[in-house]
């Protein structure tokens, strides 16, 4: 990656700046499945505002990819870091981030993306118009 690109591109990598500041003052915590690491601030902070904390994610900055353990620890939900693999409960869903716009994302059917193809009305539909007081909506 060029110098300019990583001072200027935030959502391809973390930029310079990024990178100096996690080198000088990061501490880090732990990396989750997806390979994103977290960081928090070096050395003693004053009580009243805590440690500053943050991501680098790999590949891609996008925000949807934080499972939600280290979500509630960057934002200091909780005070200690998820460690190790947590038990889950059976009717937890793995955690997928958000896929719009990308091909993988949910297309309803009738979509124009999906084919725009819908089924047919049903016919249980009467459309209301203007000046019609019969089928005027409550």
């Amino acid at each position: 990656m060029s110098l300019i690109s990583r001072l200027f591109s935030w959502w391809a990598n973390e930029p310079l700046g990024t990178a100096l500041f996690t080198r000088w003052k990061g501490e880090r915590v732990g990396t989750d499945a997806y390979g994103n690491r977290y960081f928090q601030e070096r050395g003693k902070v004053s009580p009243d505002r805590g440690r500053r904390r943050w991501v680098i994610y790999k590949g891609e900055v996008e925000a949807s990819k934080v499972p939600p353990e280290w979500h509630a620890w960057l934002h200091h939900t909780v005070a200690a870091p998820p460690v190790g693999d947590r038990r889950r409960h059976r009717w937890e869903q793995p955690h997928v981030p958000n896929l719009t716009g990308t091909n993988e994302a949910w297309r309803p059917p009738g979509s124009l993306s999906a084919g725009a193809r819908r089924p047919k009305a049903t016919g249980d539909y009467e459309p209301w118009t203007p000046g019609d007081d019969s089928k005027r909506p409550n």
